[in-house]
């Protein structure tokens, strides 16, 4: 095959490709709202039934309606991980000079109800900005603490983020003082569904795996540290805010 043939090969290919990737998206969002709406319904009326019923229905049926309720909220948050771990990735990257202080911030927010449940510490060194996207790196750092937090067995859960500069990157880390995690189940932590913990801890299996989707996304790695007994910190890359000046030039 000659060089010509390769080339158009490679673009029709590239066509097909992104023709696919197009139809699936638009498949995603579709299924995705109708979903949604369903689960609305099911939830508003659960709810509607048990404010509607009250003291007159028996203890049995009272239990179905909770479990049904606790049962749309999880298919509520499994469509929203799903979602968030599919799109992360998936068109043009639109990266640029993002604060890291602010997305703390936000990630703060995000995790504000569990934080005062928990009772828990979140510290911070100052940190840098960086080149990135605002709201898919709030959505990072609110996973890591969320989960630091959760996983945590001592009574007051202790997190704290720090950042180190190498070259034209950060290297962030976040580190809790929980149980840490076996070497024989570190491999698993970012895998896609799967979870080291069983139904005495929510959760879907998705938020490691989309926090590493999304660092790559950024051209950045990230990874794991942890001694069982001695607490875990999660690490991953940005490019420098700089970084993003430096292509600019070239």
């Amino acid at each position: 095959m000659g060089n010509s043939d390769q080339n158009q090969t490679e673009v029709e290919i590239e066509r097909i490709r992104t023709a696919l990737e197009a139809e699936f998206e638009e498949f995603v969002s579709m299924a995705a709202h109708n979903l949604r709406e369903s689960l609305r319904d099911v939830a508003s009326f659960s709810q509607l039934m048990a404010e509607t019923y009250a003291g007159r229905l028996d203890s049995d049926a009272g239990v179905f309606l909770e479990r049904i309720q606790e049962g749309a909220a999880r298919m509520q948050s499994l469509l929203a991980d799903v979602v968030d771990y599919w799109a992360t990735g998936t068109g043009d990257r639109q990266s640029s000079r993002t604060d890291m202080e602010a997305i703390f911030r936000q990630a703060l927010l995000l995790t504000d109800k569990r934080i005062t449940e928990r009772s828990a510490i979140v510290t911070h060194d100052p940190l840098p900005p960086v080149c990135g996207d605002f709201e898919i790196l709030a959505k990072v750092l609110h996973h890591l603490i969320r989960n630091a937090i959760e996983y945590c067995g001592t009574p007051s859960p202790r997190v704290h983020v720090s950042s180190r500069r190498e070259d034209l990157e950060w290297v962030f880390s976040v580190q809790d003082n929980g149980p840490g995690i076996d070497p024989a189940f570190q491999g698993r932590v970012f895998g896609v569904f799967k979870r080291l913990h069983g139904k005495e801890h929510p959760g879907n299996g998705l938020g490691l795996a989309f926090c590493k989707k999304a660092v790559e996304w950024h051209d950045g790695r990230m990874w794991l540290e942890s001694t069982p007994g001695a607490g875990s910190t999660f690490y991953f890359t940005l490019p420098s805010a700089l970084a993003s000046i430096v292509d600019n030039l070239r």
